[in-house]
């Protein structure tokens, strides 16, 4: 019992940095596809990712802002990652979190998903 404790202990903070909670829901490649391909998904700060069926991806802040564009491909354990035409390159975790989907970014901050839409590629 004791063993369990002190092994769990050292697991609490692995989770807590890649912001993952115990709850959450990891999800293969062909749910993380189901979710996101020519699906817009809109955050409750305004901020919206597009994943065009053919893998385009393109990521704004506010609706008149500039585009972020790219490529993206999902993974399992709800990895969803995005390769940008500026050469940079990201990998997020897309989460069930309840009844709510939940984008949990490098540094493990959590946002929430608001809306998830079709989106017109």
């Amino acid at each position: 019992m004791r063993l369990a404790l002190f092994l769990s202990l050292f697991a609490l903070p692995a989770m807590a940095q890649d912001g993952l909670r115990a709850s959450d829901q990891l999800l293969d490649a062909a749910e993380m596809g189901e979710l996101l391909n020519g699906q817009m998904i809109e955050f409750f700060d305004g901020s919206k990712s597009r994943y065009a069926t053919d893998g385009r991806y393109a990521y704004t802040y506010t609706d008149d802002g500039p585009e972020w564009k790219g490529q993206y491909q999902v993974f399992d354990d709800s990895l969803v990652c995005v390769d940008f035409d500026n050469g940079s390159q990201r990998c997020d975790r897309l989460v069930r979190a309840g009844e709510r989907l939940v984008l949990v970014i490098e540094d493990g901050t959590r946002f929430p998903v608001r809306n998830r839409t079709v989106y017109g590629n």
